[in-house]
C-alpha cells in the first residue's frame, strides 16, 4: 500500500512537472487582414488553413482576424496584440521610417515576411455620376475609406498631389470596404476609393449589380508619386476583368505584404513560410489574385521593411538567398 501510494505521488509531481511543458508547446498565432470579402483576409484564411495541417509537426495553431487593414495591423503588431498582419508596402515603409501617419512612432522592429500581390487604387463611380477621373468628383459624395485602411492612407497622399482636399467633396464618407459597394448601389455615394488585388468581389459586385464604372487614374501628379515614392507603381487593371467594364483601366499602386516583429520567434516564422512555399501550388488556386505568384519575386518585390531572420532561413535553405 505504502509502495502504491508514493507510486502514486511520484505520477503526481511528474504530471505537474509534464502538464505545463505540453501545453507550452502548443503555440498560437493571429494573422490580422482586413474586410471578410478583400483579398487580405482570403490571404490570412489560406496561410492558417496551410500551417494548421502541419499544426502536429510545428505545435502551432493558427487563426486569422478581421481587421481595418494595413495601418491597424502594423499598429496591432507593435503592440504584440498580433503577430502577423498583411499591410501594404507604403504603409509599412512609413511604419518603419517613422513618416505620415506613423510620424513620431517609428516602428523599427517591423519585418517582412513575404509580398502577395499588387494592390493598384482603384475608383469607382456610379454609371449615371459622368466621371472620367478623380478630379470629375469635385461637389460629389465619395468615400475616402475608413481610418487606417490602406485606401485612406493612399487617398491622403494623393489628393493633396492633385490639388485636391476633401472639402472639395459634397460628402465625404469613411466606410469600410465591406460597406461601400452596396452604398454605391444603393445611391448614397458617388464613388469610392479601394485599394485591392484585382479581381475583387468588392468591385465585382457593383459592377455588375449597378453598372459601376472604373476610373483612369492617371496624368502628371501621378506620374511624380510613382517616381518619388519606391513603393509605388504604374498599374493597369485588363479590360474585362470586371462586368460592363470592357477597356482596360490605368492606374497606380503598391504592394501587399506579409509582416511581423522582430520580436516573433524565428521558428514560429520560419513554420509559417515553410507552409507557404511547400504548398505555393495550393496557395495560388485559393484567389484568382495568387495566380501568378512567383516565389523569387515574392522575398523582395515590394518588401518596405527588413526580412524577418526565420524568412531568411528557409529562402536560404532554398537556394533564392
Amino acid at each position: 500500500m505504502k509502495k502504491l501510494t508514493t507510486l502514486a505521488a511520484a505520477l503526481a509531481v511528474s504530471a505537474s512537472i509534464v502538464s505545463p511543458a505540453a501545453f507550452a508547446e502548443q503555440k498560437f498565432v493571429t494573422i490580422g487582414t482586413g474586410g471578410v470579402t478583400g483579398v487580405y483576409y482570403a490571404a490570412g484564411g489560406a496561410i492558417c488553413r496551410l500551417m494548421n495541417k502541419e499544426k502536429k509537426t510545428h505545435g502551432i495553431r493558427c487563426s486569422v482576424e478581421s481587421t481595418g487593414g494595413s495601418v491597424y495591423n502594423v499598429n496591432t503588431i507593435k503592440a504584440g496584440e498580433l503577430d502577423f498582419g498583411v499591410a501594404q508596402s507604403d504603409v509599412a515603409y512609413n511604419a518603419l521610417k517613422g513618416e505620415n501617419q506613423f510620424k513620431g512612432a517609428a516602428f523599427g522592429e517591423l519585418r517582412s515576411v513575404f509580398s502577395i500581390h499588387p494592390e493598384p487604387l482603384v475608383v469607382l463611380a456610379r454609371k449615371d455620376a459622368n466621371v472620367t477621373s478623380l478630379l470629375d468628383f469635385k461637389g460629389k459624395r465619395f468615400n475616402i475609406g475608413n481610418p487606417g485602411s490602406g485606401q485612406r492612407a493612399t487617398m491622403d497622399i494623393l489628393l493633396p498631389a492633385m490639388g485636391m482636399k476633401t472639402s472639395d467633396f459634397s460628402l465625404v464618407s469613411e466606410m469600410k470596404a465591406d460597406e461601400h459597394g452596396a452604398a454605391l448601389c444603393d445611391n448614397k455615394i458617388d464613388g469610392f476609393a479601394y485599394v485591392v488585388g484585382n479581381p475583387s468581389a468588392n468591385i465585382q459586385d457593383p459592377t455588375t449589380t449597378c453598372h459601376a464604372q472604373l476610373v483612369n487614374i492617371i496624368g502628371p501628379a501621378v506620374d511624380k508619386l510613382v517616381k518619388t515614392y519606391p513603393y509605388y507603381a504604374a498599374v493597369t487593371i485588363p479590360g474585362g476583368m470586371y462586368a460592363n467594364n470592357p477597356n482596360p483601366v490605368n492606374t497606380f499602386g503598391v504592394v501587399a505584404a506579409f509582416v511581423s516583429s522582430s520580436k516573433v520567434s524565428n521558428d514560429v516564422v520560419y513554420a509559417m513560410v515553410k507552409a507557404v512555399f511547400d504548398n505555393l501550388d495550393d496557395f495560388k488556386k485559393l484567389h484568382p489574385a495568387f495566380a501568378h505568384l512567383d516565389p523569387k519575386e515574392m522575398i523582395k518585390n515590394g518588401l518596405s521593411a527588413p526580412l524577418h531572420d526565420g524568412a531568411v532561413k528557409y529562402y536560404k535553405e532554398k537556394g533564392w538567398m
